[in-house]
C-alpha cells in the first residue's frame, strides 16, 4: 500500500493530539468510469469518516450505500493506498490532528439508486450529486474544475496524487 504524507509543520506523532479516520472509495465500472461526488464546485471520492470502534470494511460499505445508494456487502478487500496528514493547531489551537484517510478501489456495475441514499445537510446544501467521469479524462476533469473553482481544501492535488497510484497499481 502506498502512503501520500502530508506534514507541513512537521509534527511527530507524540505531537498528535487527535486521530481522525476516513475511507475513500474509488468506484470503478466495467467502462473504464469512476463515480464521483460532486458539491459545492468540487469532485470528491464517495467516503467519510469511520465512526468509533467501526471496521474500516463496514465504514467503506455504509459509506457506499449513504453516499451512492449501492448495496454492496464487501467482505475482503483491502485499501490500495493511504493519504497521513499531520495538522497542528487544528480544528483549534492546542490540538493537533491526524487523519489518515484510506483508499479502496471497487470494481461494481451496480446502479446508483438514489432513493437509498442519505445525504448530510451539508451535502445537500451543496447539491450533491454523482457523476461518472471516463477514467482517460479523469485528470483532465479535476484539474479543469481546480482551475475555475480553486482547490479551497487541496482536495484536487490530493486526488490527482492517488488517481497516478491507482494507475500504477
Amino acid at each position: 500500500m502506498q502512503e501520500i504524507i502530508t506534514n507541513y509543520d512537521n509534527l511527530k506523532e507524540s505531537d498528535i493530539t487527535e486521530v481522525v479516520r476516513r475511507v475513500k472509495i474509488l468506484l470503478v465500472n466495467s467502462r473504464k468510469e469512476i463515480l464521483l461526488g460532486y458539491s459545492f464546485h468540487e469532485y470528491q471520492l464517495p467516503g467519510g469518516h469511520v465512526e468509533e470502534g467501526e471496521e474500516l470494511i463496514t465504514a467503506v460499505n455504509r459509506e457506499i450505500t449513504e453516499e451512492t445508494g449501492m448495496v454492496l456487502n464487501l467482505t475482503d478487500l483491502k485499501p490500495f493506498a493511504k493519504a497521513s496528514g499531520y495538522y497542528k493547531d487544528w480544528p483549534e489551537v492546542g490540538k493537533n490532528r491526524k487523519i489518515e484517510i484510506y483508499y479502496y478501489k471497487v470494481l461494481t456495475d451496480e446502479k446508483i439508486n438514489l432513493q437509498n441514499t442519505h445525504y448530510t445537510e451539508h451535502e445537500k446544501e451543496g447539491n450533491f450529486e454523482l457523476r461518472y467521469i471516463p477514467l482517460e479524462r479523469i485528470e483532465e476533469e479535476i484539474k479543469s474544475n481546480a482551475q475555475l473553482y480553486g482547490d479551497k481544501k487541496g482536495i484536487a492535488e490530493e486526488m490527482l496524487k492517488l488517481f497516478k497510484i491507482y494507475k500504477n497499481n
